[in-house]
């Protein structure tokens, strides 16, 4: 029997990203970079969370200087401070993630008026012994390091408005279940061009109220699934004992969408899934309603 669609909407935000490619020499080299700069999704704690757009392998990679890539995006939560923020999130991660692992460079991938320069929170980590080069119609900055390859990155990067906290919740039998049918969704999300998701599988879903104000976020207890039967006020359905869910960072509403309907349509006849649902906060957290069964 095919899991029936609950008639209910993710509630999205507006968030401010960066969108660039990082390049390397091999695939190893290539993964620690990528993973090390995209790693640990933190805008909860007013920091930054990045994610894999796509990966750009194969003898001919549509990168600007023809080595294997990653497009990767980075987000913070928009505001009047936000550029400030990016820039400064930009900084440690590329500074920490990529720098440091041999033979990478980055390259700008955002059309945008609006840029971020790099020399101060990237650049200067030649110690004022970096110089500007000229790579293909780029300004790049050539900053020396050890290793003898020197690190480059492009002088400006790109950034834009785009729309945060779209998602997918997964009722499923069983984690295992939970596990084969987040993975199936997650595979048709990433074919969608200008889309993160940067926790991939999130096993542990937040609410906006919490007993815990210091450590931030806490879990949604009524859709934990071992907490039925414990609590009078549980949401988890009968036969459900996993609740994967999918966020989705996009760079337009239009793409959260289409993200959103390709999970959805790649598990929608699975006998893994029980009911196909979505987090919301009834418009406390942000002002976009993104239905899962209906156009609004």
């Amino acid at each position: 029997m095919p899991p029936t669609i609950d008639p209910t909407y993710a509630e999205a935000f507006d968030g401010l990203f960066s969108r660039f490619i990082i390049t390397a020499d091999n695939r190893q080299l290539l993964e620690r970079a990528t993973l090390s700069a995209t790693a640990l999704p933190s805008t909860v704690f007013g920091k930054s969370e990045a994610g894999v757009e796509k990966w750009l392998l194969g003898s001919t990679p549509e990168t600007p200087d023809k080595r294997i890539g990653a497009l990767v995006q980075v987000w913070v939560n928009y505001g009047k401070d936000a550029p400030k923020k990016l820039e400064s999130e930009l900084g440690w991660r590329i500074r920490q993630g990529v720098l440091v692992v041999p033979t990478t460079a980055v390259f700008n991938a955002l059309g945008s008026d609006e840029k971020i320069d790099t020399l101060d929170k990237i650049g200067h980590c030649g110690d004022g012994y970096e110089w500007e080069i000229e790579y293909k119609g780029r300004k790049m900055l050539n900053v020396p390091i050890m290793m003898g390859y020197d690190f480059r990155i492009e002088r400006y990067l790109g950034y834009a408005k785009g729309v945060a906290g779209g998602n997918v919740w997964l009722m499923c039998r069983d984690y295992k279940t939970g596990l084969r049918a987040a993975n199936k969704a997650l595979d048709a999300i990433h074919k969608v061009e200008g889309v993160i998701t940067a926790f991939d599988i999130c096993s542990a879903g937040s609410k906006v109220e919490t007993n815990f104000p210091e450590i931030g976020p806490s879990t949604n207890h009524w859709y934990c699934p071992t907490l039925r039967g414990r609590i009078k006020d549980s949401m988890v359905p009968e036969g459900v004992g996993s609740i994967p869910e999918v966020v989705i960072n996009g760079i337009s509403l239009d793409a959260v969408k289409r993200a959103m309907r390709a999970g959805i349509n790649a598990v929608k006849n699975s006998k893994d899934v029980i009911k196909i649902s979505a987090g919301n906060y009834g418009g406390k957290l942000g002002k976009y309603k993104i239905y899962l069964s209906k156009k609004k």
